[in-house]
């Protein structure tokens, strides 16, 4: 919502673009065969769209909407996130518009009771977290789609149904010059919580519907206060409420705030009691700048998501297979995990790289990060929105010690996102032996400085990545025929070797560890291989590879075993 007199796109900081309809071949009585159909123009679509062309796959993206979300939705990025952008080759417009923060604050009747600072060292090339409206997000992502030969963005074009069979999905799309019908190998669906394609099938999502509600707000302020995350507990200017406050760029503040039980949430959005609430909450920050308001909504928290995130030939990302709590930032960074997982491994499978059984493993890996994230969501949604008398007393009684005794503080961490790791995977391979430190199977690659604005992830292929640490750029003669023989059978395998001192280069590309930061963070001695999936998991790991299992490992990344 906006203020009076103002138009449903009229922004104070952002101007939304207008994406015109261009009539599809269907129209002209063409029937193409696409090979990937995503539903949904969003962050998490666009996200698999441009995965899939990093992997040579063309799509087609479907959207009814002539522009960009509004207001700033999801706000803050991860570091992980932020790698799989590098990934895509699209970082860069985010780090020169984004907040980058370390660190927050928790408040307890106006007291600051807790400050927390997330882990980073100058071995990463991103800082943990970064704040950016969510236009943003999806202007740089559908710039960069819009630019690709293989990504066609077809705007203003309503999927209304959807049918699939043994070899293809067939979609019905509405559009203003007439319907048509598109016809797919795949598709993905990621069209949001109240997703057409998981209605089309019958397919409930199940979980839990918190009591809470929050009114999120958007102004305009001119503040010098730096960029953290603040929660405040029963703040003074509304008492048995919570608070969050987060900076974003171009002057723009978001704040969520509590509505109490017996607050009327229809009297609450009018623009008359947001003006009156985030008057107040601006004057009890401490803020004695103007302020103009920009936009509002209304907000619950779910803890939903589909039993199976594959149906046939239609795999479900982001809010259309599972709808998580704002709180700990896990909904868009859960979105982007789901999108560039799904993706590689459809592009594999359409490359004749890998069977279908390797869509098999998409569900167990994204939904067991589902999982995870419910229970880190729920238990931060219940601290922040405590869900009865009982609840309410054990916060506030760990807010009331954390104000005087450090050992209480942790009661207040908000436990922020994390990438998940894929332990558990029908895809990899069991067995760890001999490490004590470094990614183990199915964990995300650790990043670690090579040099001046030089970190490992900046070298990684498109495909499977096998990390060969070595002394001096060598490696032995078994290991060297193990992977001449894979790389002839396996066009998708980079080598990157990693060397203290190279003196020579055998094979694939080196890289010069001078410092031990690759070897110290991987638990590496010359001769440990590390196996890479192509979204930066970690498949299999040796202390000393054995090079007949290197293939077998591979296969089992691959779902062939």
């Amino acid at each position: 919502m906006r203020p009076a007199g103002k138009g449903e796109l009229d922004s104070l900081y952002f101007d939304y673009p207008h994406f015109p309809f261009v009539r599809p071949a269907e129209l002209n009585g063409d029937q193409p065969r696409h090979r990937v159909a995503i539903v949904g123009a969003g962050p998490v679509g666009v996200a698999a769209a441009l995965e899939l062309a990093r992997q040579g796959i063309e799509s087609v993206v479907l959207d009814d909407k002539t522009t960009l979300n509004d207001g700033s939705r999801a706000i803050c990025l991860s570091r992980h996130s932020l790698e799989i952008l590098q990934q895509l080759g699209v970082e860069k417009p985010f780090i020169e518009k984004a907040l980058g923060w370390t660190r927050g604050r928790t408040y307890f009747h106006d007291h600051e009771v807790y400050r927390f600072e997330m882990p980073h060292s100058d071995q990463e090339r991103f800082l943990p977290m970064y704040n950016l409206q969510q236009q943003y997000i999806e202007q740089f992502l559908v710039d960069a789609a819009m630019q690709s030969g293989l990504i066609e963005m077809r705007w203003q074009q309503t999927v209304t149904d959807v049918t699939q069979s043994d070899d293809g999905v067939t979609l019905s799309v509405n559009t203003p010059e007439g319907d048509y019908r598109l016809e797919a190998d795949y598709l993905l669906a990621a069209d949001g919580g109240r997703s057409v394609v998981r209605k089309a099938f019958d397919l409930p999502l199940h979980g839990e519907a918190y009591e809470g509600r929050y009114v999120i707000a958007d102004v305009r302020m001119t503040s010098d206060f730096p960029t953290e995350r603040r929660a405040f507990f029963s703040p003074s200017v509304m008492p048995e409420s919570t608070l969050l406050v987060h900076k974003q760029p171009d002057d723009i503040w978001r704040i969520d705030y509590q509505l109490l039980p017996n607050e009327d949430p229809d009297l609450a959005v009018t623009e008359a009691a947001i003006r009156e609430r985030v008057g107040l909450i601006i004057e009890m920050l401490g803020e004695d700048s103007d302020w103009e308001l920009e936009w509002w909504s209304l907000y619950k928290a779910y803890t939903l998501a589909l039993d199976d995130y594959r149906h046939g030939r239609v795999l479900f990302i982001g809010d259309s297979a599972h709808l998580v709590p704002i709180f700990g930032v896990r909904g868009l960074n859960n979105g982007l995990a789901d999108a560039v997982n799904a993706a590689w491994k459809l592009a594999w499978v359409l490359k004749g790289e890998a069977s279908e059984k390797l869509l098999d493993s998409y569900s167990p890996e994204r939904r067991g990060a589902t999982l995870e994230v419910f229970t880190n969501a729920g238990k931060s949604t219940r601290f922040m929105t405590p869900p009865s008398r009982g609840y309410r007393l054990m916060r506030d009684a760990a807010l009331s010690l954390a104000l005087r005794n450090d050992y209480a503080s942790n009661f207040a961490d908000p436990r922020q996102v994390t990438p998940y790791t894929y332990a558990e995977s029908p895809v990899t391979p069991a067995g760890d032996a001999g490490f004590t430190a470094g990614p183990m199977p199915g964990a995300p690659l650790i990043n670690r400085r090579l040099g001046e604005d030089d970190f490992l992830l900046d070298h990684l292929g498109v495909g499977f990545n096998l990390l060969v640490f070595s002394e001096d750029g060598s490696v032995t003669p078994e290991l060297q025929a193990a992977l001449t023989d894979l790389q002839a059978r396996q066009t998708g395998l980079d080598v990157l070797v990693i060397a203290r001192h190279p003196k020579t280069a055998p094979l694939g590309t080196t890289l010069v560890d001078r410092q031990g930061a690759c070897f110290d963070g991987y638990d590496a001695e010359p001769g440990s291989v590390y196996l890479v999936r192509p979204d930066r998991h970690v498949t299999a790991r040796w202390k000393t590879l054995d090079a007949s299992t290197l293939n077998t490992a591979f296969k089992t990344a691959l779902g062939e075993h």
